[in-house]
């Protein structure tokens, strides 16, 4: 077992860094091997990467049967997270958050997890058509029924995070987070901070862009999302990939990887900041659990900053269909 430093999400204590699930079955081209994904989930526990992130929308289903089945033996090791809300995974983006539907989204997702309550249920974007209140109160009472045992809240603005948590303590804002989406740091992480709720960012090695592991859009599997996103669209890509290799240039004077050195800078952001690199590999696992314990000075931070200014980054995060579905 290894002792990875431990940080606090609302009362929920967890590993500084914990494992996005997605990929495994969702998103990123082919998902052929559950064995190795498995495989990387026990791992992840093994190095003390306690939190594991899935939602119900990934694989439709499949990603929440998979990590079900990887921690059926070691459930008291996994603080277990999911989440619910987008309604269609493969055409845009739609959102739901009425109370109803919370309800009948929780019980799907513990029957397909096999367990009887989730550690950390997130809604995964706000429905702007149904108040936040309303599904808030339908997820207070799913955690009087012992059902969920803290509540998140995903890609919301300071507004809804807010009023949400006026309803029921949040324990956890899950937003995307890295050296190129910044747009956070403004209004949401100060009032996450104010109210004490934690923060955990996703995609904080910009979709694996920030590795240097993809260097052409034609790498990418036909089905692989990103190639509708426009930060991998021609043109934008390679002016993308300069800002990764002026950063590779800073990570070869540590000795580590580009990658490292991005979800270094994001693990920096604060105590109460978990990152959720996502992988479905126990080689790539190692390598950022290792992270965890790399130590920056000012001084690098500073000069990570200067080679990835935010408006350097060509694109915008999201097509258009998705950025109409965030709520920030």
């Amino acid at each position: 077992m290894n002792d990875m430093p431990t940080r606090k999400l609302g009362s929920l204590e967890v590993g500084a860094q914990g494992l996005g699930c997605m990929g495994m079955s969702h998103a990123y081209g082919v998902h052929d091997d559950d064995a190795e994904s498995v495989a990387t989930i026990h791992r992840a526990l093994d190095l003390g990467a306690t939190l594991i992130d899935t939602a119900n929308v990934y694989g439709d289903g499949a990603n929440e049967r998979l990590v079900g089945r990887a921690i059926a033996d070691r459930r008291d090791e996994a603080v277990l997270a999911t989440k619910f809300g987008i309604t269609s995974p493969g055409g845009g983006m739609r959102v739901r958050g009425d109370a109803a539907y919370v309800r009948e989204c929780c019980e799907e997702s513990l029957r397909r997890l096999g367990v009887d309550h989730i550690d950390l249920y997130y809604q995964h974007r706000v429905d702007p058509e149904v108040p936040v209140e309303e599904t808030f109160g339908a997820l207070s009472e799913l955690v009087s029924e012992g059902k969920v045992r803290n509540l998140g809240i995903s890609e919301a603005g300071a507004d809804s995070i807010r009023r949400a948590h006026a309803v029921h303590p949040i324990a956890a804002l899950q937003s995307e987070w890295s050296l190129w989406t910044r747009d956070v740091e403004s209004e949401v992480v100060p009032t996450c901070r104010e109210l004490g709720i934690g923060i955990v960012p996703f995609s904080p090695l910009g979709r694996g862009l920030l590795t240097g592991a993809v260097t052409s859009t034609d790498e990418l599997a036909p089905d692989d999302v990103r190639r509708g996103f426009p930060r991998f669209e021609e043109g934008n890509i390679d002016r993308n990939l300069a800002i990764v290799d002026a950063l590779r240039t800073l990570a070869d004077s540590r000795d580590v990887t580009a990658g490292q050195l991005a979800l270094a800078w994001v693990q920096h952001r604060g105590v109460d900041v978990v990152p959720i690199p996502g992988t479905k590999r126990r080689t790539y696992l190692e390598q950022n659990v290792a992270v965890a314990e790399l130590v920056l000075t000012d001084d690098e931070i500073r000069a990570i900053e200067a080679v990835t200014p935010p408006d350097a980054v060509a694109g915008e995060r999201y097509p258009a269909e998705y950025t109409r579905a965030t709520g920030r």
